[in-house]
């Protein structure tokens, strides 16, 4: 990947990083993941918080084009956006890519290669 196709990947990449990089928000992605668009009362049961406080972190993770909103009858509905998990992990791939590459370099230094 070239250098400034890169810097654009990591750039578009780092809200979605930034809104995981809460544990409530994390759960909730982690709950949402589970394959079924999901209430807030289905994600507030048994979370320890309320509705409002879902609410709050529900809106930051759709700022960050991770979960969508749909109405169903008289109800939202919250699912996640596999494309955006898509992009966060090819993101983390190219990171991961590039760190074995640089880690390669320095052991053909090393062992003189």
């Amino acid at each position: 990947m070239a250098a400034s196709r890169r810097s654009v990947a990591v750039a578009a990449a780092a809200p979605l990083f930034a809104a995981l990089g809460d544990p409530t928000r994390l759960r909730l992605v982690q709950r949402l993941s589970e394959g079924e668009a999901v209430s807030i009362a289905g994600l507030t049961g048994g979370s320890g918080m309320t509705r409002q406080a879902v609410t709050r972190h529900l809106r930051v993770l759709s700022e960050a084009g991770l979960v969508n909103s749909l109405r169903v009858g008289r109800e939202h509905v919250w699912e996640l956006d596999r494309y955006r998990i898509e992009a966060a992990r090819a993101c983390l791939d190219d990171l991961s890519a590039q760190w074995d590459r640089s880690l390669a370099r320095l052991k053909g230094l090393v062992e003189g290669e």
